[in-house]
């Protein structure tokens, strides 16, 4: 058989009243890690024991023996161009009309680039006999491979 004490004791109580809620509308926390204040404080003061928060921050180098080696090509560069002489303005109005263009096909890219030169090297008869052109173009000098390379260079518009 069990035995309920129902003897009314009076003690006293160490903790605070609040049982170690506190309120938290007094504090202004713009993030979860801390306000811009404590972010500005971490930058200009860096401690080991805290770490810096770089949520959506990518590094620009890496650490090796406790330094940090910044590698140029991550650091981010914006390349805009020359505007000052642009008769176009900033902005596409929704009420202009759809351009409807055909793809750019293979036949197309050879009559934009090396259509021009072979009329005018069968004209003035500069062609050998198995029909290629005695100065040959730079664009004409190039291997397969050469080609394949400067294609997939950086800046050369491929996806």
């Amino acid at each position: 058989m069990s035995c309920i004490n129902f003897i009314i004791k009076r003690s006293i109580s160490t903790t605070a009243i609040c049982n170690g809620k506190r309120n938290f509308k007094k504090f202004s926390l713009s993030t979860k890690r801390g306000t811009r204040i404590f972010k500005q404080q971490q930058m200009e003061n860096p401690d080991p024991d805290i770490p810096v928060d770089k949520r959506g921050v990518r590094d620009t180098g890496y650490t090796s023996n406790g330094k940090f080696v910044l590698v140029q090509e991550m650091v981010p560069e914006l390349i805009v161009p020359d505007l000052k002489d642009c008769k176009l303005k900033p902005y596409v109005s929704y009420r202009t009309p759809d351009v409807i263009q055909s793809e750019f096909t293979a036949q197309d890219l050879f009559d934009a680039i090396y259509s021009k030169k072979i009329t005018e090297d069968f004209q003035k008869n500069k062609l050998n006999a198995d029909g290629s052109p005695e100065e040959p173009s730079t664009e004409e000098k190039l291997t397969p491979q050469e080609a394949y390379l400067n294609a997939r260079k950086t800046g050369a518009d491929i996806m």
